[in-house]
């Protein structure tokens, strides 16, 4: 994290326990030494009453990856991008008309590993520092965009385990009409813990997903 970055203390017990974070504690996927397929995405937080927001977007339901599905802004690494960090900032540009000086980046996360789609994703934390009207910059990429305040992702109300028909189990939020897990969910999910945003709740109540949310390409993360 650049020694610039002027961050709400609220936020700060995070960014000293990112040194924590390693690709075991994120994922049970190893990321094989020879990966051709890269891309990276924007876990940003912005300023929320107390304890902040997190920036969510809605795939349309026509995309051939995680069709339908809430994720984090981001997208395949382009050749001339030259860093992961150029790479979620242009995605969410072009994706939610996110302007890059509005932001600053703490850090990028382990790199981890998305079997089905051979996609090794790097998470890019960033504090949105002069927060701005977004807005859906292509409808093929984005069919909606959701600031979501952490207290309602704390909330034990609106905490949930996933189980698809393979077997998989993993966190997952439900808020409002989405159902947000997989690779975005068990990521808010660690960093939740890490920053002690996270309260008790029911890790026994578990939610079977619809089939037409289905899609194992966003399960890295358990």
């Amino acid at each position: 994290m650049g020694e610039d970055v002027n961050l709400p203390l609220w936020l700060q017990p995070l960014t000293q326990k990112l040194e924590e974070l390693t690709p075991a504690s994120l994922s049970w996927q190893d990321v094989p030494k020879s990966v051709e397929r890269e891309a990276a995405v924007l876990v940003l937080i912005g300023p929320h009453e107390e304890h902040g927001e997190i920036i969510i977007i809605e795939r349309p339901s026509h995309m051939r990856n995680h069709a339908g599905q809430p994720a984090f802004p981001g997208g395949q690494v382009d050749p001339v991008d030259g860093s992961a960090t150029a790479t979620a900032l242009r995605e969410s540009r072009e994706e939610i008309s996110l302007m890059p000086n509005s932001i600053d980046v703490i850090a990028e996360l382990p790199q981890l590993w998305i079997p089905p789609t051979r996609f090794k994703v790097t998470p890019v934390l960033a504090w949105w520092k002069d927060p701005h009207d977004l807005a859906i910059a292509d409808e093929q990429e984005v069919r909606a965009i959701h600031r979501i305040p952490i207290a309602r992702l704390a909330n034990p109300e609106n905490r949930v385990r996933i189980q698809t028909r393979s077997g998989y189990l993993g966190d997952a939020f439900t808020i409002d009409h989405m159902i947000i897990w997989g690779f975005t969910a068990g990521v808010i999910s660690r960093l939740m813990d890490l920053a002690l945003w996270s309260v008790p709740w029911d890790t026994q109540r578990i939610v079977q997903i619809p089939d037409t949310d289905v899609q194992e390409s966003d399960t890295v993360v358990p």
